[in-house]
């Protein structure tokens, strides 16, 4: 006989079910009480009086946390072979493990460890639908393998030595040169980026500057959890916004979300017609993303087309919370846009007007190398990027004669 119970059954972790902590009061059926944060996505669902798991977004119910937590996450990443809910399911913020630990100090304070305690009842909880979990330890495989390896100050790599991989821009790719904005050749020490598994926990006084080494799935043994696809339109816009200027821009992209096919596809560019930090610290931090992160006029890359390299920031494994998110590098599908949309066309010329008359504004009729100027080298990199239809060539070209004449 269980010490504090009536079912003279002792039971074990495994055969402790939802039903057991409804029935005896540590939980209470309810809308929107449980919660899956996983890989940057976070799940809802309702905890039902028979101890049933009902999704949110999609009605399916699930008769256990393991359950639950297997089907979402592999929504997610598709390699993913076990859930472990009870420790990834959260019930109002808290992880349902610990209710369950509740419930066996509570009900078994005598009781042996679980892993030495047999099921005596023929009767077991556990077959409510709550199956063996699997450790969750592969978000772990992060911090212990797989790194690529230190990356040299940008300033001395060789062209052929930068890859994607090494650039560690976002898909609003900076643009830079090597002088500040006014023209001034400012001074700045060249920066190391670290590996990831250097960082440890967050910690304030780190400098939030601090590069950080792109991680590869292949390297870490994973897939990529999503698919993401960009518009050549987009990719031209952001490019040619990038030539404009020798500041940093910055600017939004916006798209649609398919969760049956986990495809994020990028459709719109939103670039930002707005000065970044205040004038006593922009022109260096200009500088140093110029220097460091590259940009369209970089000069160790060896071809006119811009190298666009995006990344996406991990979230740490939820049983180390306050670990710092991971940067991995993303593979990205084209779209070949069959021709320029009008939204496009205008935000093209909006930009041509906003940094009208700027002391950044690039000097399109200057030579970038020894026989070509930077409108040739602008639009030798957005070449690849213009539609299939060749009939938007002269509104082009318009554009390009605007830029001569604002330069």
């Amino acid at each position: 006989k269980a010490t504090g119970g009536t079912r003279g059954a002792v039971l074990t972790r495994r055969g402790i079910t939802l039903r057991v902590l409804l029935r005896d009061g540590l939980l209470e059926p309810a809308r929107g009480v449980l919660s899956i944060y996983y890989l940057g996505k976070k799940f809802v669902g309702d905890l039902g009086v028979d101890g049933t798991i009902t999704w949110q977004e999609t009605g399916q119910v699930f008769n256990s946390p393991s359950a639950w937590a297997t089907h979402c996450k592999r929504l997610v990443n598709p390699a993913k072979k076990s859930g472990c809910g009870w420790a990834s399911v959260r019930y109002k913020g808290q992880k349902l493990d610990q209710y369950k630990a509740a419930w066996l100090r509570k009900h078994q304070p005598n009781a042996p460890p679980a892993e030495e305690v047999a099921l005596c009842s023929p009767q077991s909880l556990a077959s409510e639908g709550e199956e063996e979990e699997m450790p969750e330890d592969e978000e772990e495989e992060v911090t212990r393998e797989g790194r690529a390896p230190v990356l040299e100050p940008a300033a001395t790599k060789k062209p052929e030595e930068r890859s994607k991989k090494q650039q560690c821009k976002s898909l609003a790719e900076p643009a830079g040169t090597d002088h500040g904005p006014l023209g001034k050749r400012l001074e700045s020490k060249p920066r190391v980026p670290v590996r990831y598994c250097t960082l440890g926990t967050r910690d304030s006084a780190r400098n939030p500057q601090t590069l950080v080494e792109l991680t590869s799935f292949v390297a870490i043994n994973k897939f990529q959890p999503f698919n993401v696809a960009i518009s050549s339109n987009v990719l031209l816009l952001l490019d040619f916004h990038s030539h404009l200027t020798r500041s940093e821009v910055v600017g939004y992209l916006g798209g649609r979300w398919d969760t049956n096919t986990q495809l994020l596809t990028v459709l719109r560019a939103f670039p930002c017609r707005t000065r970044l930090g205040d004038a006593e610290t922009a022109s260096a931090v200009e500088e140093e993303v110029n220097h460091h992160w590259g940009g369209p006029y970089y000069h160790g890359n060896p071809g006119m087309e811009s190298k666009i390299a995006p990344f996406w920031v991990m979230p740490p494994p939820e049983q180390r919370p306050n670990d710092y998110g991971i940067p991995m590098d993303v593979e990205v599908a084209y779209i070949q846009d069959g021709f320029l949309t009008n939204d496009v066309l205008q935000e093209m010329t909006l930009l041509v007007e906003f940094y009208k008359g700027a002391p950044d504004l690039v000097k399109f009729q200057e030579l970038w190398s020894q026989d070509q100027t930077y409108l040739d080298k602008l639009k030798g990199s957005l070449a690849s990027r213009t539609p299939k239809d060749q009939s938007f060539t002269h509104i082009l070209e318009q554009i390009y004669s605007l830029l001569k004449l604002s330069s």
